[in-house]
């Protein structure tokens, strides 16, 4: 197992050197985004595995294109349908040639993660980054023309018309900008929550913004006039998408819902029929205007009819065993049993201890398998056996429970709270000795919930703690109190009644997670401005904030008063001394560790690539592991090129 020394961290970012040591033949993991080749019954697909994909609608295959050193984010064509562009939070663009199915060449110029691009024409580009900033390229050279850097946050979609660029992202705006000069010309909002998603319907000189309310709202791209405004949908919308041919508007949520708008009214002229493994960032519609394309959590591709609105294709469908085990989180207890999450919708629980050798023990959610975020052991549930219960969070909004009989979870009961996909749970006992849980929710809520109601789970109360999605959670281990972050950089610490007692400053970007030490005194967190930083919890006043590199953590666990441990979207765990803030680097997977628990006297952890490890404190030494992926064939290696 490598280790290294980050104390004195150097930029890695331009290097992206870490090797993949496995090579795979299909998607295994969720699928970001699907782009249509022009003419051709093509497809380019993205995915959190790396991979880029062909998928063949005649053949009804995908075949796999290359490999990033990293999660690939989104995938465009450009109008000929020559060359694609992948954009990768190994922050590189990969620009392939689907002739020869090839990888041409790579650029390299942010230092984060890259969430989008656009072809201005075929030598010259475009590219947004969650380093705030928009790059144009000189395509022939892979060179850096101009960097545009008015945005004061994350920029997470751009388009390109008539000279104009247009971006939008978690500075709750959207912007125009001249494509040729780089001089802003306008700006739309701020608007009260964050702006994912543009797209431009040229045919009638339009800006479409999709925002985390629900609403999609429509600007007049030459005088900047609103035109309409559609209250589409009850959840973020994720994805907005233009017809070529008459400009009707794709709009795809987290409420489930994929909707097509006349461009002229604004009524809704077509719901398609749901998929609940479908990724709604990833819709986009066909070259020829015909019907839609997009990807699932499970590596597969999904095509629908425009005139009936129904799945008409799944592509790289998994006749044996669906799914892809893309581990989100995990809950491990004393005695070494854990319960962990996935985008495959299995809720799977298995003995740390027993390495590959161990009994899995799997369940779905009684309406199927649907995305899970969150997963949470109940110690001293009813019937007052510790491990007896397990609950879990999932893309449907809904909580799930599952008694556990015997060391096998069985389907319950669900409670869908309305508030968007779940993130973080935790649960404590009331006054009453009555089992509640705390759920952290996308829609900025954290939701109460009871549990041991004679008539299944019951939402006692529903506070709005943060502008942003509430990314995790914890509860105080003796005060009356829970602390939370959110995806706009926000940290509040809050009673059980939903007041907020104090803020926490300091963070400059997304907070993914936070936890307290074990005596409550201290709390840690992480986020995507790279730093871990600990706060006093009583007062709120900051400590130690420490920089992490240029490799963006993902989870924390704050393991006694002078260490703590961080999870990093590269398969690291970084283990944080808080005496010296030396920083010690531990390779334990090949895509990101997404959460981390402890097991007893044990550190548990579980990645992105579908593995569970227990691993000893002390020295990193791993324990046992064990994996839930097992697809590992040889096939052509493109990925020298991002070396």
């Amino acid at each position: 197992m490598a280790e290294s020394q980050v104390a004195a961290v150097p930029d890695r970012a331009a290097a992206v050197s870490k090797p993949r040591t496995d090579r795979f033949v299909r998607h295994r993991g969720p699928i970001t985004c699907v782009a249509g080749i022009p003419g051709k019954p093509l497809a380019v697909t993205s995915g959190y595995d790396a991979a880029v994909g062909i998928a063949d609608f005649e053949q009804g295959r995908i075949d796999l294109l290359g490999y990033h050193r990293h999660l690939v984010n989104r995938v465009v064509v450009n109008s000929s349908g020559s060359v694609a562009a992948t954009c990768s939070s190994d922050y590189t663009i990969g620009l392939w040639d689907l002739d020869r199915r090839a990888l041409l060449q790579v650029l390299r110029g942010h230092w984060d993660d890259v969430e989008d691009f656009a072809f201005i024409d075929d030598a010259t580009g475009v590219s947004v980054s969650r380093d705030r900033r928009i790059l144009i390229w000189d395509l022939s050279r892979g060179a850096v023309v101009r960097a545009l850097e008015k945005h004061h946050r994350d920029v997470l979609s751009v388009e390109y018309a008539k000279g104009k660029l247009y971006s939008s992202g978690d500075d709750m705006t959207l912007r125009q900008w001249d494509a040729r000069s780089g001089e802003l010309l306008r700006t739309w909002g701020p608007f009260e929550v964050e702006t994912d998603t543009c797209a431009i319907d040229s045919l009638h000189d339009r800006v479409v913004l999709g925002c985390d309310d629900g609403q999609i709202r429509i600007f007049d791209s030459n005088s900047g006039a609103p035109i309409r405004q559609i209250e589409a949908h009850r959840s973020g919308i994720k994805k907005v998408a233009v017809s070529p041919l008459n400009g009707d508007i794709l709009s795809a949520a987290y409420d489930q819902r994929i909707f097509v708008w006349d461009s002229e009214s604004g009524a809704c002229i077509q719901q398609l029929e749901s998929h609940p493994a479908a990724w709604e960032r990833s819709f986009n519609w066909s070259p020829d205007g015909k019907s839609f394309v997009a990807g699932t959590f499970d590596g597969t591709v999904l095509r629908w009819s425009l005139s009936s609105g129904r799945c008409t294709d799944h592509i790289g469908m998994q006749e044996e065993s669906p799914g892809n085990a893309c581990l989100n989180d995990i809950s491990a207890n004393e005695s070494g049993l854990a319960a962990v999450v996935s985008d495959d919708g299995w809720l799977r629980m298995t003995d740390l201890r027993g390495g590959e050798n161990a009994t899995v023990r799997s369940v779905v959610a009684p309406g199927g398998r649907i995305l899970m975020n969150a997963v949470c052991q109940v110690d001293g549930a009813a019937n007052g056996s510790a491990g007896s219960l397990v609950l879990a969070g999932a893309h449907d909004q809904a909580l799930h429970r599952f008694p556990v009989i015997d060391g096998q979870p069985e389907p319950g009961d669900s409670l869908n709270l309305g508030e968007g996909p779940i993130n973080c749970i935790r649960t404590r006992s009331n006054a009453a000795g009555q089992r509640e849980a705390y759920v952290a929710c996308y829609s900025g809520s954290v939701v109460r919930v009871l549990l041991d109601d004679a008539d299944g789970l019951r939402a006692l109360h529903r506070f709005p703690v943060h502008d942003g999605a509430v990314k995790s959670l914890r509860l105080h281990p003796t005060d009356d109190a829970g602390v939370s972050c959110a995806a706009d950089g926000s940290m509040c610490a809050w009673n059980f009644q939903g007041e907020v007692l104090r803020t926490y400053i300091g963070h400059t970007a997304i907070v993914d997670d936070l936890d307290f030490d074990p005596s409550g005194e201290w709390l840690a967190s992480v986020s995507r401005d790279f730093t871990v930083n600990v706060y006093e919890f009583s007062s709120g006043l900051m400590r130690h904030s420490i920089l992490l590199g240029r490799e963006s953590p993902k989870c924390v666990l704050f393991w006694d008063r002078n260490r703590v441990f961080v999870g990093n979207y590269w398969g690291d765990v970084w283990r944080v001394d808080l005496r010296t803030e030396e920083v010690t680097a531990f390779h334990v997977a090949e895509n990101g560790v997404s959460s981390l628990s402890r097991s007893g006297p044990h550190l548990a952890t579980a990645s992105y690539d579908g593995r569970v490890c227990l691993l000893d404190p002390e020295t990193m030494a791993v324990i046992s592991r064990q994996s839930f992926l097992q697809q590992k064939v040889d096939s052509p290696d493109q990925i020298a090129g991002f070396g």
